[in-house]
């Protein structure tokens, strides 16, 4: 009473199906990718942190540097001297080859910028610093009152 499984018959399909069913690879990914999608906003999230009011840090006020107001009108004063615009660049570059000829540090600009000057009025002073070859450049604020 033995069946012998192993037989060959007509019935046999001699062409067998050897390609990769990707049907369940393909829903175990979109399951992955939508848990991902789930739990990325969960994970990212800002924490409510209330910062620091900005410190004037004091500056030491070398000889060297060089200070730039610009005031309201968008006029630009050159160490308490007005200046045009055109005749920033040129200054920058004078107080850099004086600076080298004599080997002492390349000076800083600091720049004092009225609170309701257009941007553009100090964006020109930045490039004028920038086209003459200045290295450092920095603005200079007041302290915000703690009620702020």
């Amino acid at each position: 009473m033995s069946i012998n499984v192993q037989t060959t018959g007509e019935h046999d399909d001699p062409d067998l199906n050897t390609t990769i069913n990707t049907t369940p690879l393909v829903d175990v990914m979109l399951v992955l990718l939508i848990i991902f999608l789930v739990t990325i906003p969960v994970i990212v999230k800002t924490i409510p942190v209330q910062l620091p009011n900005a410190r004037n840090i004091a500056t030491v006020t070398k000889p060297e540097n060089i200070v730039v107001a610009v005031d309201k009108d968008e006029n630009i004063y050159y160490n308490n001297a007005p200046v045009s615009a055109g005749e920033l660049k040129d200054r920058f570059e004078d107080a850099l080859r004086r600076s080298l000829a004599h080997g002492t540090p390349l000076p800083e600009v600091h720049i004092r910028g009225d609170k309701d000057v257009r941007f553009e009025a100090v964006g020109r002073v930045i490039l004028a610093a920038q086209e003459a070859g200045v290295q450092k450049v920095g603005f200079l604020t007041e302290p915000r009152n703690q009620e702020q």
